[in-house]
């Protein structure tokens, strides 16, 4: 059965009892609902009993300001509505909780630094196709999973409690805040309670993800050699098979901490490490000189050993190429976003956050000392790889996942190369917007939130 997107009225005190609720004629014999049959409202986790009172020629449904308090829902609030028949049950939705790192309450103007304008585009977005948002910190998880605290927006931020929420969407930025004993708690009872999705769960790291795709024959073309960085045999075998290596913390992230080592011309190593100010160069006599070095690195960080890769460059900077693959309002894949990332000059990796810079696909390859013939082909090539590598962490990883950022290399031949995946891409506000417009990337959130929660058919957005 389709949803249908209509606008909640919210009455005065007085008006309409409790255990009521007013709806239009005409969706009542759409629906098939019995009007005098008890029946329940659901609205995440809440639920509560009414009765129908049937009203010619309106559009809307009507409910009593003391249900709406308990929901949460603010006036003037447009939402998806869906008839159960197999329970007996109308329900408002979906009701989408994110799960966010830190909040700032002493700042209502900006609550949430630099990731606010990323979560009123999620709420613009959920009000032009009928969903309900709130945001909320691992702080404010209550013992009480039925019932969490979190922001709202209405005529500017404003904190309440709302019920759990049929889908949450894992913005954490912390892994220490994502193991949290009441984090991974608040979790499995939403899911095993209320049947809530969760997507985006977990973080990934290096080691994880090339460990799983190694296992799928069909994405072996993309994968470099890629071992979790052990001893010094392994640094000697993989420098003898590969002219440039990588070594990179299996949990990092922005560039931070990478290693590149490569042999010289005139005998020894050189190695270059990402650092905030730019790449602090060392040279090597032998490979165990440098081992030492890293011997004490190792005790604090666990790295990937990696297959250097030769890339496309643009004026001498190495060019690699961030896809954001998302999944649609059918569970289905898309890719949302591909931009090529340029290098800053005193830096090896292309991370915006080391001086990196970003330009269009067609931009990057058109400069590339690439061939003609096989320049035209890239930008498919990509957008076939990044889907085949977000299908393989769905068959190969067993956690939920609706977002992905998907980093891809090109060489010098025109082979496609993973670098990495990344399950939390970055929200910060650095992407130009202009009034009310929401990004693709924004509504796709939403999209697979409907798609999870059973509101996708129904009404245009």
């Amino acid at each position: 059965m389709s949803s249908k997107k209509i606008t909640v009225q919210i009455m005065s005190p007085g008006l309409l009892e409790d255990d009521c609720l007013v709806l239009g004629e005409n969706l009542i014999k759409q629906w098939k609902i019995p009007i005098h049959h008890p029946l329940q409202i659901s609205f995440g986790s809440f639920r509560h009993k009414i009765k129908v009172i049937p009203i010619s020629k309106v559009d809307a449904v009507r409910i009593s300001q003391g249900i709406a308090r308990k929901m949460g829902i603010l006036p003037r609030s447009s939402l998806r509505l869906i008839y159960r028949p197999h329970s007996s049950t109308i329900q408002f939705g979906p009701l989408i909780g994110v799960l966010i790192s830190k909040d700032y309450p002493d700042t209502p103007e900006r609550p949430f630094g630099q990731i606010t304008m990323f979560c009123k585009e999620l709420v613009n977005a959920c009000q032009r196709q009928g969903a309900f948002v709130y945001f909320f910190t691992t702080g404010q998880i209550n013992t009480n999973s039925s019932i969490v605290s979190g922001w709202v927006y209405g005529d500017g931020w404003k904190q309440t409690t709302m019920p759990a929420a049929d889908v949450f969407y894992n913005r954490l930025t912390s892994r220490k805040l994502e193991n949290k004993p009441s984090v991974q708690h608040f979790i499995k009872e939403v899911k095993s309670r209320y049947g809530s999705h969760i997507f985006n769960e977990k973080f990934l790291d290096k080691t994880e993800v090339f460990d799983a795709l190694d296992h799928d024959p069909s994405l072996a073309r993309y994968m470099p050699e890629s071992h979790l960085f052990r001893n010094y045999a392994m640094l000697k075998a993989m420098c003898a098979k590969h002219p440039i290596i990588f070594l990179k913390p299996i949990r990092g992230s922005l560039g931070k901490g990478i290693i590149r080592i490569s042999r010289l011309e005139g005998g020894g190593y050189q190695t270059l490490t990402a650092q905030v100010g730019g790449t602090r160069r060392q040279t090597y006599p032998s490979l165990t000189k440098l081992f030492s070095s890293l011997a004490e690195k190792m005790k604090t960080t666990r790295y990937q050993i990696q297959q250097g890769l030769l890339l496309i460059d643009t004026e001498r900077r190495p060019v690699d190429f961030r896809a954001l693959v998302q999944k649609n309002l059918a569970g289905k894949w898309d890719i949302t976003s591909i931009v090529a990332r340029t290098a800053g000059s005193q830096h090896f990796v292309s991370n915006l956050a080391r001086g990196g810079s970003l330009s269009t696909v067609k931009d990057a390859i058109a400069h590339s000392s690439l061939p003609g013939g096989i320049k035209t082909k890239i930008g498919t090539r990509l957008r076939k790889a990044a889907l085949d590598i977000a299908i393989g962490v769905d068959a190969q990883i067993p956690a939920h996942f609706g977002e992905l950022g998907i980093d891809l290399a090109v060489d010098t031949t025109g082979r496609i190369w993973l670098l990495e995946v990344n399950s939390k891409p970055s929200k910060n506000d650095n992407t130009p917007m202009g009034g009310s417009k929401i990004r693709p990337s924004v509504k796709q959130v939403i999209d697979y939130s409907r798609y999870l929660s059973g509101f996708y058919g129904g009404t245009k957005r």
